[in-house]
């Protein structure tokens, strides 16, 4: 990253560093070397249940605090890990929190929705609006009401955001300096950006999960934004096979990856972004492009609660107990 006499106010909201740990079962289930995979535990950062989004929010937030807002507003699908975090941030840190949401009001208040309500969150439902506008609208409406608003982008990704990432990725280098690939979810593609700025765009393999329509320059754009210099979108490993039907649908590979690492590793995984994310691991095994021989991070981002909000998965996962007792 390029040196900043300003660096902006970060707020302290996880847990550093969060746990390397390996994963020698899953390792050989997919024929690695017992010591060749490891898991970055940043699904324990502390914070609403944990996930990678507490390291983007405490520079958000922070930046946020510091100009004297009231109030923080975010976009997100119905079961935004992103939102149930700024929600926890937001009680952590003494301030109101409006959640601007895609879509209606289901018939399933559980998973991330219902946390969102226990942190104290407003929901605002966009139905079948741009979010980004429907931020900005609920946004002016706090200023006439006399609140300070701070819009948080959405998956808390920016430039800013993603200095949470770069410091996961100097732990990473501390706890294994060995390390010849991270192999992470790509949602809102700040995790990404932020890990391939002190680690190089070789050791890092994106999983794209559907979440936006160019992965790889959004990703391109925030390195460049990082490090000053033009980050050129080819020299980027992002794998574009996991998606399936689209960023809300369970596929078959994800949820035979959630499996997998739960029976071998007693790790749960979520369905849209983690267990995309295992997936595209276990296809980049498949292929050659993870290797025996070779120290492999998956980074597990978090998003636990998410899964009991995503009525296909939760189907599954209880008709596999069924057969088992069968």
């Amino acid at each position: 990253m390029s040196a900043d006499s300003r660096t902006p106010h970060r707020a302290v909201l996880g847990t550093w560093p969060t746990p390397l740990e390996p994963m020698p079962r899953l390792a050989r289930a997919l024929g690695l070397g017992a010591d060749d995979l490891w898991i970055k535990r940043d699904d324990l950062t502390g914070l609403g249940g944990g996930g990678n989004k507490v390291r983007k929010l405490e520079w958000t937030c922070g930046v946020a605090q510091s100009e004297g807002a009231t109030v923080l507003v975010t976009t997100g699908a119905p079961q935004s890990n992103h939102a149930r975090l700024t929600a926890a941030a937001g009680a952590r840190l003494g301030l109101d929190v409006v959640l601007v949401l895609a879509g209606a009001p289901g018939s399933s208040n559980s998973g991330n929705l219902a946390l969102d309500g226990l942190l104290g969150a407003t929901v605002v439902w966009a139905g079948d609006a741009a979010l980004d506008a429907a931020a900005r609208e609920v946004a002016a409406r706090l200023r006439q009401q006399g609140g300070v608003p701070a819009l948080i982008p959405f998956g808390g990704s920016s430039v800013l955001g993603a200095r949470g990432y770069v410091e996961c990725g100097r732990e990473l280098l501390a706890q294994a300096p060995d390390l010849a690939a991270v192999v992470v979810a790509v949602g809102s593609g700040g995790t990404m950006a932020g890990l391939v700025d002190p680690l190089g765009s070789a050791r890092v393999i994106g999983v794209h999960c559907g979440a936006v329509d160019d992965p790889v320059r959004t990703v391109s754009g925030m390195v460049s934004g990082l490090s000053g210099t033009p980050c050129a979108p080819e020299t980027l490993r992002v794998r574009l096979d996991q998606v399936g039907d689209g960023y809300g649908v369970l596929t078959e590979q994800a949820m035979a990856a959630l499996t997998l690492t739960a029976r071998t590793e007693g790790i749960v995984l979520d369905p849209i972004y983690t267990g995309r994310a295992m997936a595209g691991l276990i296809a980049a095994v498949e292929d050659g492009d993870v290797v025996s021989g070779q120290r492999t991070v998956f980074l597990h981002s978090g998003g636990m609660p998410g899964l009991f909000g995503h009525a296909a998965t939760v189907a599954k996962a209880e008709a596999a107990l069924t057969a088992s007792k069968s």
